[in-house]
């Protein structure tokens, strides 16, 4: 059986080698699989230790202080906490909330749930391009604005947002801004102080680490302040209360290290995949380009096929693994709620696929599928005349 190319790395990165042969010195007997919240003994010390030295590899890769990152399972209730957190937190000072219509679902859901809370939430459609304008965020705040949400790179076109110019609009509005950069690790530089973020949500799989393991960055500021969602024993610091994993935590820290060490690395040799992929497409018609390749990040590209379905396309596709659009909305049959927000036509929207690149990704196959994605089209649109 032929192995399939797999080019769904936005849905989430195998885990480097390296990674998981430093995770597995934490899960057995032999290693330290001690309860790091085990003070009494040295096992626990060292698991401990082993936590503190990934929080540290996690926050030397943001320009964060240690001290200001707090584990979670994952991106996802990083968002939540960040959101519903802060501005359950800060409802005496208003409670208002700014977003965009194309954010991730994590955010989107979490939005709307604040809704039903009696939060008001403000959606801003971004431009074609896929990105929030600091213009269009200055016109959205009000005088209750306690919070700005938007995401470093987005999840389906992998557009860039200006996380500086964003910053400095909410602040000048009196918000604190929060970020979702599960898909800038090792992508793009990310220095929470030089952009001004106060709340940044990380993943550990988006970046060649396990899946289950996260954080926030929650910047130490008498302002900045975040009411816990999870109950009981008061870790980290209070904001989010259960046993640590510490097998997941020193895996997702090891593969942060290797994001600062590599990243740049990374990325100049997955923009050359990128271009070739393109270059092997340019002589078919009806390909649009979704995604601003000069504006994004080069491991993410979504286009459209002009007279195919982006899932017929998919299913003839059946040893590429690609995806539709977000993971996380695979199992619905409408078009990308990303691709609607941005205005893309509805034929268009079902029409589209997005590839994604990453560390283990070759010229080789880069060259099967486009031999497959060719043969693929020129057989549906056979079929379609």
């Amino acid at each position: 059986m032929t192995t399939p190319v797999y080019l769904d790395y936005a849905a989430t990165t195998p885990v480097d080698p390296r990674v998981a042969e430093t995770m597995a010195g934490y899960l057995t007997l032999d290693g330290i699989f001690a309860n790091p919240a085990s003070r009494s003994h040295m096992l626990g010390w060292q698991a401990e230790q082993a936590v503190e030295s990934a929080r540290r590899q996690v926050a030397d890769l943001i320009g964060a202080d240690p001290r200001e990152i707090v584990w979670t399972s994952g991106a996802t209730e990083a968002d939540n906490l960040a959101l519903t957190g802060f501005l359950r937190a800060n409802r005496h000072r208003g409670r208002h909330l700014v977003t965009s219509v194309i954010e991730h679902k994590a955010v989107v859901d979490t939005a709307e749930a604040l809704e039903a809370e009696g939060f008001e939430v403000t959606w801003l459609t971004p431009g074609q391009d896929g990105r929030v304008t600091p213009e269009q965020l200055r016109e959205a705040l009000r005088e209750d604005t306690v919070l700005v949400s938007l995401m470093a790179v987005n999840n389906e076109l992998g557009v860039i947002h200006d996380l500086a110019a964003l910053a400095e609009v909410a602040h000048t509005g009196g918000a604190a801004f929060h970020v979702d950069a599960a898909q800038a690790v090792g992508r793009i530089d990310l220095d929470v102080e030089r952009s001004g973020i106060d709340l940044m949500s990380l993943s550990g799989h988006k970046a060649y680490g396990p899946k289950g393991v996260g954080a926030l960055y929650v910047r130490r500021h008498p302002d900045i302040r975040v009411e816990a969602l999870i109950h009981g024993g008061g870790h980290e610091r209070g904001m989010r209360s259960g046993t640590l994993p510490t097998h997941q935590i020193v895996g997702m820290g090891e593969a942060f290290a290797l994001a600062g060490a590599e990243g740049e690395a990374d990325q100049a040799r997955i923009t050359a995949l990128r271009d070739r992929l393109l270059a092997g497409l340019a002589d078919l018609d009806g390909i649009h380009r979704n995604t601003l390749v000069e504006a994004a990040v080069p491991n993410i590209l979504n286009l459209a096929f002009e007279g195919v379905e982006g899932e017929s396309l998919l299913m003839a596709l059946r040893d590429i693994a690609l995806s539709t659009g977000s993971a996380c909305n695979s199992a619905s049959v409408e078009p990308s709620y990303v691709l609607k927000g941005i205005g893309l036509p509805r034929p268009l929207a079902l029409a589209s696929l997005r590839f994604s690149f990453g560390r283990f990704t070759t010229e080789a196959d880069i060259d099967r599928a486009l031999s497959a994605l060719r043969h693929a089209l020129t057989g549906l649109r056979r079929r379609a005349i």
